[in-house]
């Protein structure tokens, strides 16, 4: 247990020290849209109450509701073109629970897991939480934070067990180019492990595609990792999936072992999962609205970073993260946690420090996210353009 951190929620301890001091805090850490001006879909909410209401309280199956996988099943095939059964899909409690599953029933002590440099947390803390050693592949910030193929191919060992691969990308915004993701596959391919595709950000996309890992795959066994916070704006809700796409049942015994995990949780909420199939089932509208909103915001918050001295920053083009370089590390500041914590102690403003998503690939930035209104995201890019020409 002292391996754990979550960057992302440890900051806040900070903030709420200097919120008692009667300081504006400005939330700019976790990717909850429902924290600001976005809301769940009024048709989600109402089949909540209507499942609660109807007498949806009991136990459900611990794989998920039957309607629930079906229904997964169809939005999957529907929005990328992955052909996965219903009997292939396990609902879990958010899709942070799909990755302590698949870590425990990945990882013996001693295992390697691959992960993007930087990574989202929880992929670090539970692959050393089963005894594990997680190993991060460069991303190329001046690439937009595409995988560097070669590094990859490097640090692939008789050790490994997976490949993760988290695109749409958190923390960075990194939406990875086909041929990029294609000679991926190929690498997993040629060293007989699977893939573990994070796609959670899959609708939130803004100039190009996304295309998914299992739809490019042919005989390579992927893992996939979906769920409902994101697109759906079910953040509190805890909803997620776990598929398995492969061709010759490499996956089998895998799946038994995250549905021996899953009964021994019991279940996921049962009406939560009512809700879900009408999330998936229903009117998507939502979801483009959300984008219009969301790429003005990117749009200006991309312009803002960079036009601060001592800030550069790639263009995101998927979810709503920045993930800017602090050219001040090691002169000024002799760490990213220590500039976002002056920041917020001056400021209010709260980040989250680079090097909470991996201490080598992520150091030196801050992840930022672009989810508040533009009146809100200028009051704080102003004061954090206040703090940078304080500290030229």
């Amino acid at each position: 247990m002292r391996t754990i951190e979550y960057a992302i929620r440890d900051v806040i301890v900070y903030a709420k020290q200097i919120a008692k001091t009667g300081k504006k805090i400005y939330y700019l850490n976790i990717g909850d849209p429902v924290a600001f001006d976005f809301d769940t879909p009024q048709h989600v909410k109402q089949a909540l109450m209507k499942a609660a209401e109807e007498g949806a309280n009991a136990y459900s199956p611990s794989e998920g509701l039957p309607e629930l996988r079906q229904a997964i099943s169809e939005k999957e095939r529907r929005v990328n073109g992955v052909d996965v059964s219903a009997d292939e899909i396990i609902v879990t409690a958010g899709i942070s629970e799909g990755i302590q599953m698949g870590m425990a029933a990945l990882i013996n002590a001693g295992d390697e897991i691959l992960l993007p440099g930087p990574t989202y947390p929880p992929y670090i803390a539970y692959a050393k939480f089963f005894g594990g050693e997680p190993v991060t592949y460069e991303t190329v910030e001046e690439s937009g934070w595409q995988p560097n193929i070669d590094d990859l191919r490097r640090k692939i060992s008789e050790k490994t067990q997976g490949i993760v691969i988290i695109n749409p990308n958190n923390p960075c915004g990194a939406l990875y180019e086909e041929k990029t993701v294609k000679q991926m596959i190929d690498l997993a391919g040629e060293n007989g492990v699977p893939i573990i595709s994070d796609e959670i950000y899959d609708q939130i996309v803004y100039d190009k595609e996304f295309v998914s890992t299992a739809h490019l795959a042919k005989d390579v066994p992927v893992i996939g990792l979906n769920g409902f916070s994101k697109a759906y704006l079910m953040t509190g809700w805890r909803l997620g999936y776990v598929y398995f796409h492969e061709q010759n049942n490499e996956l089998q015994e895998l799946k038994q072992c995250i549905l021996k995990e899953a009964r021994i949780r019991l279940c996921a909420n049962t009406p939560v999962q009512k809700a879900g199939a009408t999330a998936l089932t229903g009117p998507q509208d939502h979801i483009k609205e959300m984008i219009g909103k969301l790429r003005k915001r990117r749009d200006y918050a991309w312009k803002r970073f960079n036009e601060m001295e001592g800030i550069s920053c790639a263009k995101p083009e998927a979810a709503f993260y920045v993930f800017p370089k602090i050219h001040g590390i090691g002169s000024k500041w002799k760490s990213d946690r220590e500039f976002v914590l002056e920041l917020l102690n001056e400021t209010g403003v709260l980040f989250v420090h680079g090097s909470g998503f991996d201490p080598v690939y992520g150091s030196g930035h801050f992840r930022a996210v672009f989810l508040p209104p533009l009146e809100t995201l200028e009051q704080a890019l102003n004061k954090v353009e206040g703090f940078m020409e304080k500290n030229r």
